[in-house]
């Protein structure tokens, strides 16, 4: 099996910073025996009995480049201890939860996943909720395999976990495997689809019986250390979308069921979300052998509070301080039920985020980021295929993407050509649009120094679904809700954190850029296993000390 992977050029590189921790007595016969082996290889570490990656939905890297000399726990853990990769990326232009859920564990990028944006995710009604109301999900859209399905076809018995808040997160790291897969429902509880199973298990029900994110009902999210320690100013006007909830304490309804749904909005849901974790570790028995077993968790509350609160508000700080608490209790504790030395942990995230365009605004000069919808240059592209026959809408504009129904362009006897140009001519030029091409455009650039080329070549394949790409001004926004918004092949959407700490790995800064399709198949060689396709990572053997027996 051979990995695949484009170097980097120079315009692909940017400064990009993260924060990292002698000798003892020996015996004579210790030295004697050191003696005769030189010269011999290094015992080679054994397989790990448990490999855990954690995502954090929307930890863009400039967070834990502001922040990160205040960490104290799990966040820290990783980064003094582990493998840690300077310039990682998210190397696609729809920075989404979805798309970036479903590159982690496949090693491909979204081209070959299928998954291009939150709207073509997970949501699927012939999969509905197990024992909960809500809509359906299943990975039904997923192409290919993950981690899972080679971990699984090399070690049958190995045992999977996989949970989120989010459907998309817990669903499409571990693609179309039938695993044990759990996401949260706005009732309170943990559930399933479908598509899994068709009862939940007692460990689940167990679990959701203790009620937590309900009891939360009354409280209130604090500052975890004191006010005048946060540089960040409180009470800004567009924080919380302009609403009074935009200073602290922040308070949780009194009524529970109301609390069940805004807890997802506060640190607590990710204690949550960890607790479920661990409950799974020791129902399922994982780490136990003799398989190594998985274990991904995505954690969403990062990504709940950029958007409501903004990467630069006094929330966004206080969360990362709190994630940073919230996993140094989950390691602890996980490695009080299982050896430490035999867990590989991966640590990442599914994209970015940018600042608010008022806040660009506030504390930047005039004339800079803004809100960009395009609804002038899609009615006139309506407007037009409507007068050329098209009874139906044929296209429609998608993060940037224009994709188009090519089989009602055709019944129209209309060049999509034509379409993708005259769309192109029609958004060049708008406000808050840096650049608009043709998907043939893109693909005769020199991808190498192209960025913004590139990342949209990894979302669509010239010929298919997308006719062309609008790439914004850096800072500028898709939309007009007032949420901070990622979603864009800038590097504040795409920089994202990579760690590596275990066995079989190599600690120390890695400054190379690397992308996140490099964490699969690096994966798979500490775990023993090969992908069973080709894949668009390669293997990080920078950060391998010496693969496992």
């Amino acid at each position: 099996m051979q990995y695949q992977s484009t170097t980097l050029g120079a315009a692909g590189q940017w400064p990009h910073r993260i924060l990292a921790p002698g000798a003892l007595p020996v015996s004579v016969a210790a030295v004697l025996l050191s003696a005769l082996l030189v010269g011999a290889p290094a015992p080679r570490p054994p397989r790990p009995a448990l490999v855990v990656v954690l995502t954090v939905d929307q930890l863009a890297a400039f967070y834990l480049e502001r922040h990160g000399t205040e960490l104290q726990g799990g966040l820290a853990r990783l980064l003094r201890g582990g493998a840690v990769f300077g310039q990682a990326m998210q190397d696609h232009a729809i920075t989404e939860t979805a798309p970036g859920h479903a590159v982690i564990l496949s090693g491909r990028y979204p081209v070959h996943t299928g998954i291009t944006s939150n709207l073509f995710g997970v949501e699927d009604k012939e999969a509905p909720l197990v024992e909960a109301a809500g809509p359906g999900a299943s990975p039904r859209r997923f192409q290919g395999s993950t981690l899972v399905d080679w971990l699984q076809r090399a070690e049958p018995k190995a045992r999977v976990l996989s949970v989120s808040v989010k459907d998309r997160a817990a669903i499409l790291p571990v693609g179309r495997s039938k695993a044990a897969v759990f996401w949260y429902v706005t009732d309170g509880r943990f559930t399933t689809s479908r598509w899994y199973a068709d009862t939940l298990p007692t460990w689940v029900r167990t679990f959701n019986a203790r009620d937590l994110p309900r009891r939360t009902a009354g409280t209130a999210w604090t500052l975890l250390r004191p006010a005048d320690t946060y540089a960040e100013p409180d009470a800004v006007a567009y924080e919380a979308n302009g609403s009074a909830d935009n200073v602290f304490p922040h308070r949780i309804p009194a009524d529970s069921a109301a609390a069940a749904s805004y807890v997802r909005a506060t640190p607590f849901i990710d204690g949550v979300t960890l607790d479920l974790a661990l409950a799974g570790v020791e129902a399922m028995q994982l780490g136990r052998g003799p398989a190594t077993d998985l274990l991904a968790v995505s954690l969403s509350a990062t990504d709940v509070i950029g958007h409501r609160y903004g990467p630069d508000s006094r929330e966004a700080h206080d969360n990362l301080l709190q994630l940073d608490r919230s996993l140094g209790r989950f390691l602890d504790s996980l490695f009080v039920l299982r050896d430490s030395t035999r867990i590989l942990v991966a640590l990442t995230a599914d994209h970015g985020v940018a600042a608010f365009p008022e806040h660009s605004a506030a504390f930047g000069t005039e004339g800079g980021p803004v809100h960009v919808t395009l609804e002038g240059p899609m009615d006139s592209l309506q407007t037009w295929l409507t007068s050329r026959g098209v009874e139906q809408p044929a296209v429609f504009l998608e993060n940037g993407a224009l994709l188009a129904n090519r089989t009602a362009l055709a019944a129209a006897k209309i060049s999509a050509d034509d379409v993708a140009r005259r769309f192109v001519a029609l958004s060049a030029g708008q406000p808050g649009v840096q650049r608009a091409a043709t998907m043939e455009m893109l693909a005769a650039s020199d991808t190498l120094r192209d960025v913004a080329a590139r990342r949209w070549l990894h979302m669509f394949a010239p010929g298919g679904i997308a006719l062309a790409a609008v790439t914004l001004e850096p800072g500028s926004v898709w939309g007009t809700r007032g949420a901070a918004e990622h979603g864009t092949p800038h590097a504040y959407d795409v920089d994202v954190p990579l760690v590596l700490m275990g066995p079989g790995v190599r600690a120390g800064r890695y400054g190379a850029p690397v992308r996140i399709t490099d964490l699969a198949p690096t994966l798979a060689v500490l775990m023993g296993v090969k992908p069973t396709e080709r894949i668009d990572g390669r293997v990080l053997s920078e950060a391998i000390a010496r693969p496992p027996r």
